[in-house]
């Protein structure tokens, strides 16, 4: 079954804000301003009403999916005919490096063997207890805030950074961590505008102006990670005892296949991504899920009773319609509105015709939104999630991280992480928006919004 049974309009729940959707495509000029400005501008109603829209644009020619079985045929069933397009390689790869999210064919199958043993059932639950540390100093910031404004978009930046340097380099940072949430926000702003150079494809060696602002953002990052990783090697290579993090277990990684190790630029390039792709996306997550609660009273009611009866030992899984609310906030607000991939060779996929070297793309930001498979779709409605409804979404109806093959390696680490910051907060205080806030949502890699979000902090 595609889509949730129809259900009687229901005027209660909350519709958060979103760009309208255009009654016809753009054209070139119009297109190259709103992908430069926010992304999320150029979709029109046609994109969330059918389940495959071909055209030849800009981009040349352009297959969006929206069916959940194509989605399938291209993420799983035929995926080693498509990779991953040169406009996100050109936009991410200065960056990530050639990290998991960005490797290709042998290179991305030897991290991905050597890493998964990293984000196991087991491996993951272990993070709990310094996932809890972060959200409860989290919790004591917000209390010393009592009855004043706190951008939330920042404070959960911190927390999510805290989380990352209690779990990948224990020994802590070198540098202050508010500097590297800094540089974070600085680098995706910069690359995040997609430039009409990348667009048309001119070589790497053009300068961008995006790339030239990153480049301090990029270099504070090498340092930060060298020195992290130098400090490592040095403390094994000595034979003492080091911390069973990310960091370690990284550096000791091997291929299951081959039992070679990662290379130092592997290395170097997965940590990055930790921090900034991952880092990001789960900061973001949290952000939204807590404008939506402050927006749905009823729902943030029902949220704070099961975090009161559950307690403060209770493990995530003890909590479902916390984490339903989190699945939803990721269903409105994608942590990673789109992704794409180049065909290898010419495919089918529903009796379209798939050109070799076309760009075939899955816009979650689309998907989660799309007319035909979700019952009204633009609402806030948690209970959709909740175990006697979840079985009705069709797996490749939801793709907040991925699917196929390529599956967000952390998705487990994000979610287990969310669940229990969401929970500390709000077993503490609650946070409101800023009356006359404008809130709008603005693709930038990630999606996060446009203006930051001042929320008043209340203690319960």
């Amino acid at each position: 079954m595609l889509a949730e049974p129809k259900d009687r309009f229901r005027p209660d729940r909350f519709r958060p804000p979103a760009p309208t959707p255009l009654r016809r495509p753009p054209d070139i000029f119009a297109f190259l301003k709103g992908a430069r400005d926010n992304p999320l501008t150029t979709w029109t109603q046609a994109h969330f009403e059918e389940p495959v829209i071909a055209s030849e644009g800009v981009l040349g020619r352009v297959t969006v999916l929206s069916d959940p079985q194509a989605i399938r045929h291209v993420l799983v069933d035929n995926s080693a005919n498509y990779r991953k397009d040169d406009l996100q390689r050109r936009v991410l790869a200065p960056g990530l490096g050639e990290g998991l999210l960005t490797a290709e064919g042998p290179v991305w199958r030897r991290q991905r063997r050597a890493l998964a043993p990293l984000f196991t059932p087991k491996t993951v639950a272990s993070f709990r207890a310094p996932m809890v540390e972060a959200a409860d100093r989290l919790v004591r910031r917000l209390t010393r805030r009592d009855g004043r404004p706190v951008d939330a978009v920042l404070e959960m930046t911190r927390v999510t950074l805290d989380v990352l340097e209690r779990t990948i380099f224990t020994h802590g940072l070198a540098r202050d961590p508010d500097a590297l949430s800094r540089a974070i926000t600085r680098y995706f702003e910069a690359i995040g505008p997609i430039d009409p150079l990348d667009v048309f494809g001119l070589p790497g060696w053009v300068p961008r102006i995006g790339r030239i602002r990153a480049r301090p953002a990029l270099r504070f990052f090498e340092e930060v990670v060298g020195e992290l990783t130098d400090a490592r090697k040095r403390l094994l290579a000595a034979g003492e005892a080091a911390p069973r993090d990310l960091l370690t277990l990284l550096l000791e990684a091997e291929d299951p296949e081959t039992g070679e190790r990662l290379s130092d630029l592997e290395v170097s390039a997965n940590v990055v991504t930790f921090i900034g792709a991952g880092h990001e996306t789960t900061a973001n997550a949290l952000s939204w899920a807590l404008y939506l609660l402050s927006q749905a009273p009823l729902v943030r009611d029902r949220l704070e009773a099961e975090i009161d009866a559950a307690g403060p030992t209770c493990a995530p899984d003890d909590l479902p319609f916390t984490r339903a609310v989190l699945e939803e906030a990721m269903r409105l607000y994608p942590p990673v509105p789109f992704m794409s991939r180049s065909a290898i060779a010419e495919d089918r996929v529903l009796g379209y015709r798939i050109p070799k070297g076309s760009l075939v793309m899955i816009a979650p930001w689309v998907l989660h939104r799309h007319r035909t498979l979700w019952d009204e779709p633009d609402a806030f409605d948690p209970e959709r999630f909740m175990p006697e409804r979840r079985t009705r979404i069709d797996r490749f109806a939801y793709l907040p991280f991925g699917a196929g093959p390529r599956v967000c390696i952390g998705a487990a680490f994000s979610l287990q992480e969310q669940v229990i910051v969401l929970a500390r907060i709000a077993a503490a205080a609650r946070l409101d928006l800023e009356p006359g806030t404008r809130v709008m949502p603005v693709h930038r890699v990630t999606l996060r919004p446009s203006d930051g979000l001042p929320m008043r902090v209340r203690l319960r």
